[in-house]
C-alpha cells in the first residue's frame, strides 16, 4: 500500500520504543512535534497519519488538533496513545500495554481507509454520485455481547450514538455477524476468559471480520490476536462508548466508501447509503423485468417492507440487510415513504412469501439502542399476473400494505 506522507508524532516527551520501531522498520517515516506546535505541523508536514502521546501537557491543545485533523481530506487517521480520559470523536484509542507491536497493524488498517477515501474522491467525477454527507457513525451498527450488570447501561450509552444489536450469548452474536453489516463488536462482562479467547480467535481467522473494531471491557488480554482494531477499554459505560466510537466510526466510514465505490462502478445506479438501487434505476429495471416476464412467461414477485415513518433508521437497516442477503438475481430500492421494495425474479408467490418472512425475521432482531423503537416491518407480497403492468403491480402492493397496516 502506498503511503503518501510521513507519520506525525505529537508528544512533549521522548519517543517511546514502539514508536521509534516504526521509523526503524522504514515502514513509516516519523516526524516529531510537541503539542503546542501540533496543529501547525499538520499543515506543514501533510502527514498520512497522526500519532499523539496522551501523557502530559496535551489538554489545552487536544480540541484544536482534533478539529484540524477532522478537516483534512482524504481521511487523516489520528491515533491517541494511552489516553486516560474521554477522547474526541476522531481519535482512535491505542493502549500500548500488553502488545505495542499492534501499532503498525492499527496504522495499516487506518491507512487503508485513507487510500480508499482518496480512490473514491479521485473517481467521483466519473458519474453522478455524491458522497453521503452525514457523519458515518450515525448509520453505524454495533453488536453488544454481554450478560452482566453493566450490559443495560452499555446498551443505553452506545444506543445514544449508534444502532445497537444486543446478544446475550456468543452463539446469538455469531448469527448476527453472518446476517448483518456490523461496524464494531463490544464484548462486555459475563463470559469466561476461555470463551472470549475462543471468540476472538474465530474472528481473527475469518477475513470478513479481521478489520472489525472489537472492544473488550472486562478482561485482560493475554494472547495476541490478528485483529488490528482490537482494544481493551475498561471503565464506566459512557467512557467505553465514547472511546469505542472513533474505531466504530472509522469502520462505518470504510463501509460507506466501499458502497460509494460500488455505486461508481455501477454507473451511479446504486444508492451509496443503502447499497440498493436508486429509485430511478429501480423503476427502469422493474419495468424491464415485468416486460420480459410477460413476454417469456415464468414468475415474478414483489415484496414491500413498510416501517414506521418516524423511525428512518429502521428503513436504512432493512435496506442494508436486503442488499446483503438477497439473491444475485433480485433487486430492490428504498422508497421515499419509508418502505423498502424487493423484486424476486423467477419466483412464484409461495416462495416469495417464504423468503420475505425470513428476511423480515432478521429485521425484527434489530434494536436501535432506543428500546421503544420497534423495527417490525409490515410486509406485503404480490405476484405478477398476465393483465399487470409494472405500475399496477406496485399500486396493488401499496394497497395491500395499507390494508395490512390498518
Amino acid at each position: 500500500m502506498s503511503q503518501a506522507g510521513p507519520i506525525l508524532f505529537v508528544s512533549n516527551a521522548e519517543r517511546p520504543a514502539f514508536v521509534a520501531a516504526l521509523d526503524e522498520a522504514r515502514l513509516f517515516p516519523v516526524v516529531d512535534t510537541d503539542w503546542a506546535s501540533a496543529a501547525r505541523a499538520v499543515e506543514q508536514v501533510q502527514p498520512a497519519a497522526v500519532l499523539a502521546a496522551m501523557n502530559s501537557g496535551y489538554e489545552p491543545h487536544l480540541a484544536l488538533l482534533s478539529r484540524k485533523i477532522a478537516d483534512q481530506s482524504p481521511y487523516l487517521p489520528f491515533v491517541a496513545l494511552d489516553a486516560a480520559g474521554t477522547l474526541p470523536h476522531n481519535a482512535l484509542p491505542f493502549s500500548s500495554r500488553g502488545n505495542p507491536d499492534r501499532l503498525s497493524a492499527r496504522l495499516r488498517a487506518a491507512l487503508r481507509v485513507r487510500t480508499l477515501h482518496a480512490t473514491v474522491l479521485r473517481r467521483l467525477p466519473e458519474v453522478k454520485v455524491a458522497l453521503p454527507q452525514s457523519d458515518p457513525s450515525r448509520d453505524a451498527t454495533v453488536l453488544l455481547i454481554g450478560r452482566g450488570a453493566a450490559y443495560p447501561a452499555l446498551s443505553v450509552a452506545l444506543g445514544e450514538r449508534v444502532g445497537v444489536i444486543g446478544a446475550l450469548s456468543i452463539e446469538a452474536a455469531a448469527k448476527h455477524l453472518n446476517t448483518r453489516d456490523i461496524d464494531g463488536v463490544v464484548l462486555a462482562e459475563g463470559f469466561t476468559a476461555r470463551v472470549i479467547d475462543a471468540f476472538l480467535t474465530v474472528l481473527a481467522e475469518d477475513t470478513r471480520f479481521r478489520s472489525l473494531p472489537v472492544i473488550v471491557t472486562a478482561h485482560q488480554l493475554v494472547q495476541t490476536y490478528d485483529l488490528p482494531n482490537l482494544e481493551l477499554i475498561p471503565g464506566e459505560p459512557a467512557k467505553v462508548a465514547a472511546n469505542a466510537l472513533p474505531l466504530i466510526r472509522q469502520h462505518a466510514l470504510e463501509a460507506q466508501l466501499s458502497r460509494t465505490l460500488r455505486s461508481i462502478d455501477a454507473g451511479g445506479w446504486l444508492d451509496p447509503r443503502s447499497g440498493l438501487l436508486t429509485t430511478e434505476a429501480f423503476a427502469r429495471d422493474f419495468s424491464k423485468a415485468v416486460e420480459q416476464t410477460l413476454a417469456r412467461g415464468g414468475g415474478l414477485s414483489v415484496a414491500r417492507f413498510a416501517f414506521d415513518p418516524s423511525n428512518p433508521r429502521a428503513q436504512l437497516d432493512a435496506a442494508r440487510i436486503l442488499s446483503r442477503l438477497m439473491r444475485q438475481m433480485d433487486f430492490g430500492t428504498a422508497q421515499k415513504d419509508g418502505s423498502v421494495i424487493v423484486v424476486f425474479a423467477e419466483t412464484d408467490f409461495r416462495t416469495a412469501h417464504m423468503i420475505a418472512r425470513r428476511l423480515s425475521a432478521v429485521m425484527r432482531h434489530t434494536s436501535n439502542g432506543k428500546h421503544e423503537m420497534r423495527s417490525d416491518p409490515v410486509v406485503s407480497v404480490d405476484s405478477l399476473s398476465s393483465s399487470d403492468t409494472a405500475r399496477s403491480l406496485l399500486a396493488r402492493l401499496s394497497a395491500d400494505a395499507s390494508r395490512a397496516a390498518s
